[in-house]
This record gives structure tokens, C-alpha cells and sequence, in this order.
């Protein structure tokens, strides 16, 4: 079986995660503990960071090469079109947004746990003992600014990120006004990236990761909560209903219609 190495809150792990349901592969999810977890992996690996996909003897690392790996590996069902034109577009918007959504999302999160605390604390693992809660809960958001400004999440980033998120995504909404998908009438890599990488942004109500059920639905303030991005998340979520697995024992919204085009009013 199949074999991926990740943390369950990474966005790039995500994308992984929905590839491989979306191919209707099996594999086992193996959380790597921040630190000693890490040290474990780059032994195996030489990579610290993950995704990294096991199959058989074999590590492949980055969600971008796992995914062109299972396309040549496992070919039913394939995420990147032969057509050279709709090739490039699936491939460059898979690239973009790897580096737009993925990166500034992650900035636009740690704004959101920044200034609440019950948010924040909502996000550590169920195992996470009260009285680490408690502590996590407490730490001023002044001091969080701080670190953060250190590992470039100044306020001024997160700032220029929210605002690029939100034109990317009126971007995406007017892209799939007219379409069902970002390249075309079939779901390819473009929109399996988009789709997982925005978790950060706004997680799904349906319980297809191992969280809390108080932030099923929630997400970034502005952008979560806006109606104007709204047209988006529908979109995301209908892919997800159709494509993603829950976790055994949740249960999903049932819908019998597959995305369509985006209404704008």
C-alpha cells in the first residue's frame, strides 16, 4: 500500500490527500512529529519537508513531482491532459498556484490564529493535553507578531498576502464562470492543487481532515466569511463532495450534481 508521509494541517499534504482519493487510490497516512519526526524522514529521504510518498522502496518527494509520478505510475484517471495547449494551462496554473495559494495562505492562516486565541487552540491535536491548550491559548498576540515578523510574517506580509489571495480568487471565480473546471469540461491537476491548497483558506464543513468539528466551515476572516469569495468555496466543495474521501465514521454531504460553472451576478 501506498505510504504518505505528512502533517495533517499542511496544505501541499492536502493536495496529495485529494489526488490520491481522486484516483481512487488506497494508502496509509503517516503523521511526522514537527522535530524528531522530521530527522527521521530526511534519514529516509534526504527531504525534511514533507509530502513524501512511499511506494514499495521508493520515496518521491514534493506534492508536484508525487503527482506527475502517480500519473505515469497509475494512469486511469489521469490529472494532466494529453492536449498540448490544455497540458501548459493545467501545468502552469498547477505551478501558480503552488506559489500563490500555497505559500500566502499559509501567511493569511497564521493571522487568523494570531488573533484568536480559541481558533488557534482549536487547531492542535485532539491529543493535546488542557493544560498545553491553556498555555498555547495564552500567549499574547503581540508576541506572536513578533515571531512571526522573524520568519517573514510580518504584518506587512500578511497584509500584501490577504490582498493577493483575495484578487486570486476573484481570478479563479471568473475564470470558472463559464466552466465547470479551471482547464476545461474535466477536473485536472490545476484544479486538485487550487482545490486542496485553499484549505487554509476556508476547511471544508464536511470532516475530510482530523479536526475539531467547531472549525469545520471556518477559516481566514475576510476571506472565510466573505460572500464575495463564497461563488469559490462552493465550487471547492462540490470537487471535494464528488472526489474526496471522508474520514471512516463522518459523514459528507450527498450531492448528485457535479461542478458546474460558476453564476456571477
Amino acid at each position: 500500500m501506498l505510504e504518505l508521509y505528512q502533517f495533517e494541517l499542511s496544505q501541499y499534504s492536502e493536495k496529495v490527500r485529494l489526488i490520491l482519493d481522486f484516483k481512487g487510490l488506497e494508502y496509509r497516512k503517516i503523521e511526522v512529529a514537527p522535530g524528531i519526526g522530521q530527522v527521521d524522514l530526511f534519514r529516509m529521504t534526504g527531504q525534511r519537508q514533507v509530502p513524501v510518498l512511499k511506494d514499495g522502496s521508493r520515496f518521491i518527494v514534493d506534492s508536484t513531482e508525487i503527482a506527475k509520478y502517480l500519473d505515469a505510475q497509475y494512469p486511469e484517471k489521469p490529472l494532466i491532459p494529453v492536449e498540448p495547449k490544455q497540458r501548459g494551462l493545467c501545468l502552469m496554473m498547477e505551478e501558480w498556484a503552488d506559489e500563490s495559494i500555497g505559500i500566502k495562505g499559509r501567511k493569511a492562516l497564521f493571522s487568523a490564529i494570531t488573533q484568536d486565541r480559541d481558533f488557534r487552540t482549536s487547531l492542535l491535536p485532539s491529543s493535546t493535553p488542557d493544560i498545553l491548550k491553556t498555555l498555547v491559548g495564552e500567549v499574547p498576540s503581540d508576541f506572536l507578531n513578533v515571531l512571526g515578523a522573524g520568519v517573514g510574517y510580518s504584518t506587512d506580509a500578511v497584509n500584501r498576502a490577504m490582498a493577493d489571495l483575495k484578487q486570486d480568487l476573484e481570478a479563479l471565480i471568473l475564470i470558472l464562470s463559464d466552466s465547470p473546471y479551471l482547464c476545461g469540461e474535466e477536473p485536472t491537476l490545476a484544479d486538485l492543487a487550487v482545490a486542496g491548497l485553499s484549505i487554509l483558506l476556508k476547511f471544508p464543513d464536511a470532516a475530510y481532515l482530523e479536526l475539531p468539528s467547531q472549525v469545520l466551515g471556518k477559516g481566514v476572516p475576510g476571506i472565510a466569511d466573505n460572500p464575495a469569495y463564497a461563488p469559490f468555496f462552493q465550487w471547492r466543495d462540490r470537487l471535494y463532495n464528488d472526489y474526496r474521501k471522508p474520514i471512516i465514521g463522518a459523514s459528507t454531504p450527498t450531492s448528485s450534481d457535479r461542478p458546474t460553472s460558476i453564476q456571477i451576478e
